[in-house]
């Protein structure tokens, strides 16, 4: 999914860079700071959630954080948004709500 989604963003203009791992992830945001961030809840060394934690305690939390999910209860959805996520968006993820999405949250 992950090629799939940079392909999509790419194609509508943004600019993308994608990380399979929390540590991928950390390591390209310092990089190269991102103005939003789509985090997966299932990595393979961790929850998408820990990137959004250490992004928020180093102060370098992008404009837009969302977090993407197979799970569709409240529940996650809460822990989500007190990690510090702007929306939670259940897999799959139509990419017309995605683009239209980031379009608001990026007042692009």
């Amino acid at each position: 999914m992950t090629d799939a989604l940079a392909v999509l963003l790419d194609a509508v203009g943004y600019r993308s860079r994608a990380a399979g791992s929390v540590a991928e992830a950390l390591r390209a945001t310092r990089e190269e700071p991102p103005d939003a961030a789509l985090v997966d809840l299932t990595l393979p060394d961790g929850d998408g959630l820990d990137v959004v934690r250490t992004l928020a305690a180093e102060g370098r939390m992008p404009r837009a954080v969302v977090a993407l999910t197979g799970r569709d209860d409240p529940e996650t959805e809460a822990r989500c948004l007190a990690a510090g996520c702007r929306a939670v968006l259940v897999k799959p993820v139509r990419p017309a709500v995605l683009v239209a999405g980031l379009r608001e949250w990026l007042g692009a």
